[in-house]
């Protein structure tokens, strides 16, 4: 019975991974289009003030407010109550009310204004993305209902759709009315929150009214059950759960600092001005591709399925076997796909880095660092897919002891990370950034394997050994890096469409070549990978 609950738990948050490649791709390939469109209308330093600094201010405000709650309330606990986690959430509200005034008198008042040239109305966009944030708090119970009962599209579609609505309301913004700057830009980011919490509060309600009463696995019988209320003889909030939350709150206080650290040294320290700031977040986001569309789907939906196999506070010894077995297994395969895919990028990203900036951005993105900004980056990736998977499986197997160590751990790689940042972008500019973004996630990585290896220490298993390619598979990647590089060199990129388009076949041949050696070498990954296919595909068949 353990088994096939887990093994549900498996086919929905595998499913819920490439529901989430495939609508992530198509919602942002959209966007991405249309980002491009709105980069020959936009100046960079405009670019620098909404996409460093007033994204700053927002992604600061969700992560305080809404991660620890979202980890802790998707967390597996013995005495989980829906009535109790329910009140919890709706903590995040004031707790954001309270951390959006706060930035955004230092926003306004203390860090240094943009220049009257870029904009005028700097303080309507910090008023309009603290907003934003609040409001976006609203639906947070939705997300992680959502989330814990595995409807697998939801969060894809509403937050694709939320996206692309976003995207739309700019363009039309920065095309018919040009004069109105940065407010253009912050009726869109409104445009995304109204969108995103209309869509979550539609769809459940719909639920409750129309499929609650046949799913016996849905807890709410009523939408009011969404909202705050007394639980008879019991607490307003579970004692341990608050604990819980407690800990990743402290814990992502300092992994915020982490995930946007150049934009805070950007910001406070100013090493960047606003027009390089833009040329950097562009870069960045291209860079990052692969991790959102990718690597994090994975991320989530294998921290979902960690936490749901493998209880938290509960030795290995006394873990169901079959059920860690398994979830050993799931690890090894995980790290071995992003290993894959972060060497693939690598390996062909040094030699398109210039080519695909040309095309995108034209000569704003493909002069000066921009191509070798991108070709840093695409080592980056590798190192994003290793810590993101290896972290997803420690956060979900720690106990509550190992989170409180593991936050003055991650004081430690803060402090490496700003000072590397603030020496090494003062030494060598922009790429700076991310040679310290790399030395921070190579020192997570080193703390997640020394986690694990102690894991698993007095055991059979090894899933560490996902991280390491096939010999084939490695030469096959060295072959491919040469053979573009050298393709670049004699191609590439000034000698008109003709030699471009053979640039790109070379490389499509060696992808063509890296895949057949894979699927020829790697048969445990590929048998895996058959197995839960075969798994999904009888799981759809009705009964």
């Amino acid at each position: 019975m353990a088994r096939d609950t887990h093994s549900t738990v498996l086919a929905s948050a595998t499913k819920a991974a490439s529901y989430n490649m495939v609508l992530q791709l198509f919602f942002r390939g959209l966007t991405f289009s249309l980002n491009a469109f709105v980069l020959r209308y936009v100046s960079k330093e405009m670019l620098g003030v909404v996409n460093v600094r007033l994204t700053l201010l927002y992604s600061t405000t969700l992560f305080i407010a809404g991660s620890a709650f979202r980890r802790a309330c998707l967390s597996k606990t013995a005495d989980k109550d829906w009535t109790q986690v329910i009140n919890l959430l709706w903590c995040t509200v004031p707790i954001a009310v309270i951390c959006a005034a706060s930035l955004a008198t230092i926003w306004m008042l203390v860090l240094e204004q943009p220049d009257l040239m870029i904009t005028s109305r700097y303080s309507i966009g910090v008023l309009c993305f603290s907003v934003s944030t609040v409001l976006e708090m609203l639906a947070e119970p939705l997300w992680v209902v959502g989330q814990a009962l595995l409807f697998v599209k939801l969060k894809v579609i509403i937050e694709g759709t939320a996206i692309l609505s976003r995207c739309i309301v700019t363009v039309i913004m920065v095309v018919f009315f040009p004069t109105w700057g940065l407010v253009g830009f912050s009726i869109a980011q409104l445009a995304f929150t109204l969108v995103y919490i209309s869509l979550y509060y539609a769809y459940f309600m719909w639920y409750v009214y129309n499929h609650a009463k046949k799913d016996d696995d849905f807890p709410f019988n009523s939408f009011r059950n969404f909202f705050p209320q007394f639980s008879p003889g019991k607490p307003w909030f579970s004692s341990s759960l608050v604990s819980l939350t407690w800990t990743f709150f402290k814990q992502g206080f300092l992994k915020q600092i982490l995930t946007d650290g150049e934009r805070y040294v950007m910001t406070i320290f100013g090493t960047l001005n606003f027009g390089d700031q833009g040329i950097y977040d562009v870069i960045n986001n291209l860079g990052s591709l692969a991790a959102r569309f990718i690597f994090l789907p994975i991320e989530e939906s294998g921290y979902l399925f960690f936490s749901q196999t493998v209880s938290r506070d509960v030795p290995v010894k006394e873990q169901n076997k079959e059920s860690f077995a398994l979830a050993t297994r799931v690890l090894e395969s995980l790290l071995k796909v992003v290993t894959l895919i972060g060497f693939t990028i690598m390996a062909f990203g040094y030699a398109y880095s210039y080519l695909l900036l040309d095309i995108y951005g034209g000569i704003l993105l493909s002069s000066g660092s921009g191509p070798m900004l991108l070709k840093w980056y695409c080592v980056y990736v590798l190192l994003i897919a290793i810590n993101g998977t290896t972290e997803c499986f420690v956060f979900a197997v720690m106990s509550k002891k190992d989170l409180d160590r593991y936050n003055h751990k991650m004081l430690v790689f803060s402090l490496l990370f700003v000072s590397s940042s603030w020496y090494l972008t003062t030494k060598l500019g922009s790429v700076g950034f991310i040679l310290a973004n790399c030395l921070n996630m190579l020192a997570r990585i080193i703390h997640s394997i020394y986690f694990i290896q102690n894991l698993y220490k007095n055991s059979e298993y090894d899933p560490l050994k996902g991280l390491i390619p096939s010999l084939p598979v490695l030469l096959a990647f060295v072959g491919a890096f040469v053979l573009t590089v050298f393709s670049e060199m004699s191609f590439c990129c000034d000698q008109g469409w003709h030699y471009q388009l053979v640039h790109v076949s070379i490389g499509a041949v060696c992808l063509l070549m890296v895949a057949v050696t894979l699927f020829l070498s790697e048969k445990r990954l590929i048998a895996f990978v058959r197995e839960q296919y075969d798994l999904r595909k009888a799981k759809s068949k009705p009964e």
